[in-house]
């Protein structure tokens, strides 16, 4: 059986890794940490655009071990819509494999995560300015709208983040 794959995305500093991980321990299931961040951290140098698709590659390898599992559920924090956003804010294009990638093997469900939550400064982290973060918010939010796959956005506390996404998810998935 083919697991339910939840995305979490959108920009920034916008609470994604938390609710990855709230979600995955609400769900009793596995969740893909985002490539980026460790590659980055590991990377001793400025990244370039060909690194972005070595985080492809991480993502899809760690995607692919995930899925060995079985698991009914698969929360994935950032996807290639992420990179995609990324690769054309920086370079103005992006490689076709992620492009291809997106459009063959999109998430069931996304959850597009709010810029209301306060920027929090990291040595990763690139637009704190509040009009770039509601210009890439918007980007993500036409990128979903365009994939014609069921997206729900979220906004307010981790709390209330946590409590829409499990109401997500139980609607796309017809759980109880």
């Amino acid at each position: 059986m083919t697991p339910f794959r939840i995305a979490i995305t959108g920009p920034e500093s916008t609470g994604k890794s938390t609710l990855s991980a709230q979600l995955a321990e609400a769900l009793g299931c596995p969740w893909r940490p985002e490539a980026a961040r460790e590659y980055l951290n590991d990377l001793g140098r400025p990244y370039e655009e060909a690194d972005l698709m070595q985080i492809f590659r991480k993502q899809q390898q760690d995607e692919q071990a995930l899925l060995h599992q079985n698991p009914t559920f698969l929360i994935l924090d950032t996807e290639e819509t992420v990179l995609r956003i990324w690769s054309e804010e920086k370079y103005g294009r992006c490689d076709l494999r992620i492009l291809q990638s997106i459009a063959e093997n999109p998430p069931d469900l996304y959850l597009l995560t709010g810029i209301d939550l306060p920027w929090e400064p990291d040595p990763l982290r690139e637009h704190p300015d509040p009009a770039d973060r509601l210009r890439l918010w918007k980007a993500y939010e036409a990128a979903l709208i365009s994939s014609g796959k069921p997206w729900v956005r979220l906004a307010g506390s981790a709390p209330v983040r946590l409590r829409h996404a499990r109401e997500a998810i139980a609607r796309f998935c017809l759980l109880p």
